[in-house]
Parts: structure tokens; sequence; C-alpha cells
């Protein structure tokens, strides 16, 4: 039976919306069989989340600044997507598919801010205390400031911070966290939402930097209202194969930092290792005169990396060809394909188009469609690309080669790799220092590309 201070609502556990009666289909997010029955306390209940009384409005020019130095996790991969360190107070979100490395890369980095001489908490709801020292020892991550406890009661969670008073604290994973003040289960819309507004409000009272990991569902979203992402300082997703080797560490969201850095892993028995130079990485297996292959430049953040681009063209006896896109924007592949068609005369519709970026990272910068289009191009026309050419540039619906940003930094980088031909955009080399041991070739259309490379 409710109590008198509390009421019944419904709420879809897919996005949040709440209702008063049940319903078989949310008219918010169009999600089946997704309401369960929560009882909400009123604000006559009281709330221990609500903010210190007496705030009251200052002119912005009147706050003090402190400039903090942040925190380094000691991985550097790590501190380069975060924007440089943890910063006071930050309450970040990391989330990936099951298995990934998200317990995994909070260990380590853990056992990095412990070594510097800071004490730190790892919250595990999922993990018993005799299973995370088994995980610590094959990690190596061992350390006398490194606290470990099992608990999902966030009323402890939060005695325990106000106790022992850490420098920085892992919740692992929100969606085991509950309040006993509401009567749904453990990871509903309800209970996150809670947990994570505790967690919010005391990260920015005391200035501990917390992490919260989360769950991923079918669509690769974190489970949990969308509320979740927005109230939170940081988003951090880790993409990858399981079946591959390598993890990309990607930020979508971050307050204090680029949203374009992305840091990449590799997944050894010992834990994650950082991966210097990816480039080498992912050029690593590139096959010899092989047509289809092409080497690409994107910019990720502030660095640049040579990915492989790989095409299968082949002729199809079905009505409607194939499309089969990995790594890459499945829109933008079937738009450069019709421009093909329109502007090189190649007839591409009576063939499967199979596409892929060798190594698993995932490519949308507009800057590597010549990369898709010699790609296409080198297996439809079954010529092989020369193993020294590096190809950059946007393409338009007219068929015209754009110019592109940094330029100068992704042929520096293509001449560390031992490229000698840089096929680029007539318009970005016009303002551009030309090196004597790279030869640069400038194009203004994909035919003159086509042209140029075959």
């Amino acid at each position: 039976m409710a109590r008198k201070n509390a009421k019944t609502l419904f709420v879809c556990q897919s996005c949040g919306y709440e209702s008063a009666k049940w319903m078989g289909r949310c008219t918010e997010c169009g999600a089946w069989d997704t309401f369960a029955e929560e009882v909400r306390r009123t604000a006559a209940a009281g709330s221990k989340i609500m903010a210190e009384k007496g705030n009251r409005p200052v002119p912005i020019d009147a706050v003090e600044i402190i400039d903090e130095e942040r925190m380094s996790t000691g991985i550097d991969e790590f501190d380069r997507v975060l924007g440089g360190g943890l910063v006071a107070g930050t309450l970040v979100l990391i989330g990936g598919d099951p298995g990934i490395g998200k317990s995994t890369i909070m260990l380590q980095v853990l056992h990095g801010i412990a070594g510097s001489g800071r004490k730190v908490l790892y919250v595990s709801g999922e993990e018993s205390v005799r299973q995370l020292r088994l995980r610590s020892r094959r990690l190596k991550t061992l350390s006398s400031n490194l606290l470990v406890v099992s608990e999902i009661d966030i009323d402890a969670i939060m005695a325990m911070v106000e106790s022992e008073k850490p420098d920085v604290l892992v919740v692992d994973s929100i969606q085991t966290v509950f309040s006993p003040e509401i009567t749904s289960a453990p990871g509903s819309v309800s209970q996150v939402r809670e947990s994570t507004m505790r967690l919010m409000l005391m990260a920015k009272r005391t200035g501990i930097p917390t992490f919260l990991v989360g769950h991923v569902t079918k669509e690769g979203a974190i489970a949990g209202p969308r509320l979740l992402e927005h109230m939170v300082d940081t988003v951090l997703y880790f993409e990858g194969d399981r079946n591959h080797i390598f993890r990309i560490l990607r930020a979508v969201k971050n307050r204090f930092g680029s949203t374009n850095e992305i840091g990449v892993f590799e997944m050894k028995e010992s834990g994650l290792r950082e991966v210097a130079n990816p480039s080498a990485v992912f050029l690593s297996e590139r096959p010899e005169n092989a047509p289809g292959s092409v080497v690409a430049a994107s910019m990720e953040g502030t660095r640049p990396i040579l990915v492989e681009l790989q095409a299968l063209v082949s002729s199809t006896s079905f009505g409607t060809p194939r499309r089969t896109i990995l790594g890459l924007d499945h829109n933008r592949v079937a738009l450069l394909v019709a421009v093909m068609e329109k502007q090189l005369g190649m007839h591409l519709m009576g063939h499967d188009i199979f596409m892929n970026v060798a190594g698993g990272v995932k490519i949308m910068e507009p800057a590597i469609d010549m990369g898709i289009v010699s790609a296409i191009a080198s297996s439809f026309l079954d010529r092989p690309i020369r193993r020294d050419t590096m190809v950059v540039g946007e393409v338009g619906l007219a068929g015209e080669v754009r110019a592109v940003g940094n330029v100068d930094i992704r042929i520096s980088e293509a001449r560390k790799m031992g490229f000698t031909r840089i096929v680029a955009p007539a318009g970005s080399l016009k303002r551009l220092r030309r090196p004597k041991d790279v030869t640069l070739e400038g194009v203004d259309t994909v035919a003159a590309a086509v042209e140029l490379l075959f």
C-alpha cells in the first residue's frame, strides 16, 4: 500500500516518460511493454538531494577564478580524451558493450592515480571484493591507496565517501545502485536518476572527481534516460569489437575539453595498453598491390591518424545490390557512390559494395571522402593504387574536391609513415609550403583524381 506522501506512477524504462496509467506502447519513444510501476515520494516527504539553502546570485565578473592543475591519471591516452586530465568535481560517465574493458580501464586509471600518493575508492556493485582482488592481481594494479568495496546502497556509498574522503571515486556500475527511499528495482529510470543526482551533488560539493560506469543497450546507447548524459560533465564511449584487440575511447560530450579526441588502446592479457602511434598499428598489415585498398588521413582532435580504407565491388545477380559499410557513415558512402555514377560514368548500381576501415576504428570526417571514392574506383577498375600514395579531400555533390583543414599536419604524419606521394585538394595546397621529399598533387574534381591515380 502506497504511503500518503507518495504517489504511484508508470515510468517508461527506455526514455523516462511518466504516465498516470499503464500503457502498452510509450507515446514518447514508441517502445513496447516498457512501463513499470513506481512509487514516487512527494516534495512533502523531503529530499536528501536538495541543494544547500542560502545561495544567492552574484555578478559573474565577481566570481573568483582559481586555476587548478588537472589531475593526471598516469595514462596519457586517457588524459588526452579528458582534455588534459581530471578536473576537480567532474562527473564522468563511461559506457561500452559488455566485455569491452570498462572495469579494466577504471582499475588501471585508479592505480595510476593511487601511484601519485592519492587515496582512491572503487565501489563495485557487480563484483565481490575477492573478485576485484583477483582481477587486480592479473592487471598488476595493487596499491595500498586503492580502496575497494562491494556496495549498491547509495546511502552507504555516500557515508563511505564522507568518512574515507577519497580523492577519486568510481561507481561500477550506476545501474546497480539503488536508493531505499524509492520502491522500484535497481536499474530502473527512477533509481538511476536519483543515484546519479546524489553523486553529482556530492562531486560538486566536495570537488571529488567521480566516474560512473554505465551499461549499454542493444541500440548502443547508455541504458537509462537520456537525462543521465545531460547531468554529467563528460560522456566517454568505449568502441571496438571484442574480437579485435584494439579499443577506441571517444568523448561524445566534454565540458572541460574537446569532443574530437580519441584514445587508442590495445587489449592484452595484463590489461589495456596505450597505443602511442595508432597510424603504424592500423597500417601494419596492409596488403601489397591489392585493388580496393587506399590510405587516407583523418584528424581526431589534434592528432592525425592514417587509416586503411578497403572496398570490394562485385557484380550481383539480385535486383537490389547490397551496401555493407563498417566503420564509415552508410549515408555518406551512398552519396559518394551516386556522385561516382553521375560524374565518372561508373555503373555501380549493378554491383554489391562492401567497405571496411581496417583495425575496427570508426571514421566520420568528410576529409576521407577522397579515400572512399579512390577505394571503390580501385576495386571497380581492378587496379591497385601505388603503395606510397595517401589521399585526402572532401567531395561535393557536383564532383568537386573541396579543401580540408590541417593539411600540413596530415602531410607531416604521412611523411613519418613513409608516404612520398599525396593526392589532396588543389585549394588546400595553394597556401602550403611544399616539402622536398614528398610529391604533392592537387586535384579539383573526382574525375581528375581518378585519372591521376589510375
